[in-house]
């Protein structure tokens, strides 16, 4: 799960997805994820690599949340 700092990062990162093919839907950001922006950004496991890649190459700034609480 990809977190974000703002709304409009998430949304960007979702219409980054969008645009290479790759599944993603932005969802709400569990508390346990800390993250800034109540949203987050979900994709299959198979995809994470690439759209960290993507998300990268298009300056989104992100985190990345694996579901264990810190």
């Amino acid at each position: 799960m990809f977190t974000f700092e703002t709304t409009h990062h998430a949304l960007w990162a979702e219409e980054v997805a969008r645009d290479h093919g790759v599944p993603a839907e932005v969802v709400p950001a569990p508390p346990a994820a800390r993250a800034r922006c109540s949203l987050a950004l979900e994709t299959l496991p198979a995809d994470v690599e690439r759209m960290a890649a993507l998300l990268d190459g298009a300056g989104v700034p992100f985190g990345r949340w694996d579901g264990v609480s810190a």
